[in-house]
C-alpha cells in the first residue's frame, strides 16, 4: 500500500467534472500543490471520466450495488482510495452521501453551491439551491469549501466566496455565476486545507 499523502487527492465526481478538470489543469501549470492520483465516479459514462483519462488520473467507476448500504459503499470507495495513497478526498460534485471510515475523517472536503449553512442540506444541490436563493430573496450568495461530517453539508467551513444576486438573474446565470467563484474557491479551500 502506498504511503498516505495529504497533497495526493481522491477526487469524487458525479457528473462533468467541471472542477476536476480545474484541478488537473492547475496541477500541469505547477501552482497548484497538490496532485490528483484518483477519481472515483458512482455513475459510469460521464464527463468526469473523460477529463480523468485526459489528464492521465487513474478512475473507477464504483456504482452502488443493489442493497449496498452507504456504510458498505464508503468501505468498497476508500478501500480504493488507501490503495492509491490519497490522504485528502475531495468531493466535487459527488452526488451521493459518503460514509466516511475513521482514519479519513477531518481529510474530506466538499464544495457546495451556497453559502453555507443557508440552503444546504439532503436534497439542496445544483439548481435547487439557486431557486431556492431566488425565491427567498437573497441579495447575495456564493460558494462554500468544508470538511465533510455525516451531516449533509454541515462541518467546519475552510472557504467562503460570494457575487451578487441581481433582479434579473435566473437560476442559469446564478448558476454560471457562482460557479466560477466555486473555481478559484475549491482549489484555493485546498491549499488552505494543506497548510494547516
Amino acid at each position: 500500500m502506498t504511503p498516505r499523502d495529504p497533497s495526493r487527492l481522491a477526487v469524487f465526481v458525479s457528473g462533468t467534472g467541471r472542477h476536476l478538470q480545474n484541478l488537473c489543469r492547475l496541477e500541469a501549470e505547477g501552482s497548484f500543490g497538490a496532485k490528483v492520483v484518483l477519481c472515483i465516479s458512482n455513475k459510469p459514462g460521464v464527463g468526469a471520466l473523460e477529463h480523468a483519462s485526459n489528464a492521465g488520473v487513474p478512475s473507477l467507476v464504483m456504482e452502488p450495488t443493489p442493497g449496498e448500504g452507504t456504510e458498505a459503499y464508503g468501505r468498497r470507495a476508500f478501500d480504493a482510495v488507501r490503495a492509491s495513497g490519497a490522504g485528502t478526498v475531495v468531493l466535487a460534485g459527488f452526488l451521493k452521501h459518503l460514509w466516511i471510515p475513521d482514519d479519513y475523517r477531518g481529510h474530506v472536503l466538499n464544495i457546495h453551491p451556497s453559502l453555507l449553512p443557508a440552503f444546504g442540506g439532503k436534497g439542496y444541490y445544483g439548481s435547487r439551491v439557486h431557486r431556492a436563493v431566488l425565491e427567498r430573496g437573497c441579495q447575495v450568495t456564493g460558494c462554500t469549501v468544508h470538511l465533510v461530517d455525516e451531516v449533509y453539508d454541515n462541518g467546519p467551513i475552510l472557504l467562503q466566496r460570494w457575487c451578487a444576486v441581481e433582479p434579473d438573474d435566473t437560476a442559469d446565470t446564478l448558476a454560471d455565476k457562482v460557479f466560477q467563484e466555486e473555481l478559484l474557491a475549491l482549489p484555493e479551500g485546498i491549499r488552505r486545507f494543506l497548510a494547516q
